[in-house]
């Protein structure tokens, strides 16, 4: 059976507070009240550098058995070497801090920047045979010229899934290359000036996904996971939006603190 795990891209944002979080609550219990509330998270703060094990083991005690952390790599691999010189040595040292999380590692995303085009294959190919074989990996692209067979068979030989992205101008598809599926729920970066409700109404959208999931989860070989994650770009508040998505996968959805005030309007 298909597990699905959906969550946000981060949980620390000031905008949260008194709209997902209670008021009063301590910065340092939000995860554990994330954790309560939500089966999976999209670590982004290891985006900007590989924390201290201490930490990620706080994570893990911090949070229940059946939670799945997904930690971002570090943009000093994707976005400043670009897989070139030590990448590989950042990101060994990065997979080793986050096998602290045991059986609550979920697969690591490596998100390259917009500019990485496909005129880099060759050093996407050579790079992806010496990722860690203790971590699963997802690879989200967002230059349209990766768009084609090749890369799919690449990233199938690997073992890599190619992560799916309602972004503004890339195709809302699923291209199974793994036997899970990921999808990040990103919208246009900037577009809320209020981050604490929802603006949007993503309802058919979400539908949408999901049919589009279910290709992949039924039948003779259905994926084992599917991992979705929200950002607050999506439809001004992730976490509401989230929950959307549970309520839609027949989920009980715990109702929003009356702080939160009233959406689309």
């Amino acid at each position: 059976m298909t597990e699905w795990y959906v969550g946000t891209m981060g949980f620390g944002y000031r905008s949260w507070q008194g709209a997902f979080y209670p008021d009063k609550l301590p910065k340092a219990q939000q995860l554990a009240y994330y954790a309560a509330r939500f089966n999976a998270l999209e670590m982004d703060s290891t985006f900007y550098g590989t924390p201290k094990a201490d930490v990620v083991a706080r994570w893990r005690e911090t949070t229940p058995d059946s939670f799945i952390f997904c930690p971002k790599a570090p943009r000093e691999i994707t976005h400043d070497m670009r897989l070139s010189g030590p990448a590989e040595d950042v990101l060994a040292l990065f997979v080793e801090t986050m096998l602290t999380l045991g059986d609550r590692l979920g697969p690591i995303l490596l998100q390259f920047p917009p500019d990485f085009a496909a005129a880099e294959a060759d050093a996407l190919a050579a790079f992806l045979p010496r990722l860690p074989g203790a971590a699963r990996f997802a690879i989200e692209l967002r230059h349209r010229s990766w768009w084609r067979d090749e890369t799919a068979d690449l990233f199938r030989a690997h073992g890599v899934c190619w992560a799916a992205a309602d972004y503004i101008y890339l195709p809302k598809e699923f291209r199974r290359t793994a036997d899970f599926l990921y999808l990040r729920l990103l919208g246009r970066h900037g577009q809320f000036d209020d981050k604490s409700r929802e603006v949007l109404d993503k309802t058919e959208e979400l539908r949408e996904w999901r049919a589009k999931a279910a290709v992949h989860s039924e039948g003779d070989a259905p994926v084992d996971a599917i991992y979705a994650f929200f950002n607050d770009d999506y439809a001004g508040h992730a976490p509401a939006t989230a929950n959307r998505m549970r309520a839609l996968l027949g989920w009980e959805v715990e109702e929003r603190p009356p702080q939160q005030g009233r959406l689309f309007g």
